[in-house]
């Protein structure tokens, strides 16, 4: 990730309004929100499963203050046509943004895990080094959620029921799946009192990207 801050979401979609949400995703709403002003990219990727449609969504910002800032906000107390009718049909919505406290590695994996965390790690930097040392592993990230910033009221936010919040992020890329659930294991082995007993994380392949620049905006 480029920048200070971090913006993620996950949520489930039925398979009946799957085409419209994929369509409204693509199509309209992640070029809406690089954008705007702070934003810089936006990573879209999908649970791999077979029981249930559930999509990851990261978002690079510049710093942590573009989630309160005036250009967002505006971006969510006026909602789209197409946005007001997509919001309400999202469950599990979860959502949280705020400081890239770590980074380590080189690139993008295309295979991920997006961990929530309720407990931050006592030196971000050294585990994200660690982990991003292991074998085929691309990158490792992590980030502190601002709790306030997150959590003013919107036009937006009101259409949702029962959203979700979490304290911290920590998303681990990979090269191949078998890589990225090792990493996963020696992570919860290095940081039992973080991560606990992660058990089969879910795994997240990338299905979609833009950048500010190709989206033309400067």
């Amino acid at each position: 990730m480029r920048g200070d801050g971090f913006l993620a979401i996950w949520s489930d979609v039925e398979r009946s309004n799957l085409t419209d949400y994929r369509h409204w995703l693509t199509r309209e709403h992640t070029t809406e929100r690089v954008t705007t002003e702070g934003f810089l990219a936006n990573r879209v990727f999908r649970a791999d499963r077979a029981d249930i449609e559930r999509f990851f969504i990261l978002y690079e910002l510049q710093t942590p203050e573009v989630l309160d800032g005036p250009a967002y906000l505006a971006r969510l107390n006026a909602p789209t046509p197409w946005s007001q009718r997509i919001m309400p049909q999202l469950g599990n919505f979860v959502r949280g943004g705020g400081v890239v406290t770590a980074r380590a590695g080189r690139g993008e994996g295309s295979t991920v895990v997006a961990l929530r965390i309720e407990r931050l790690p006592e030196a971000p930097q050294g585990l994200a080094d660690d982990i991003a040392a292991l074998d085929g592993i691309a990158a490792v990230q992590i980030g502190a959620t601002d709790i306030a910033r997150t959590s003013v009221p919107t036009v937006e936010k009101g259409m949702r029921q029962n959203e979700g919040l979490f304290a911290g992020l920590l998303l681990i890329e990979a090269l191949d799946e078998p890589s990225l659930r090792a990493a996963v294991r020696r992570a919860a082995e290095m940081t039992p009192d973080v991560l606990g007993d992660v058990g089969d994380p879910e795994i997240y392949r990338g299905i979609f990207a833009l950048d500010k620049r190709i989206a033309g905006s400067e």
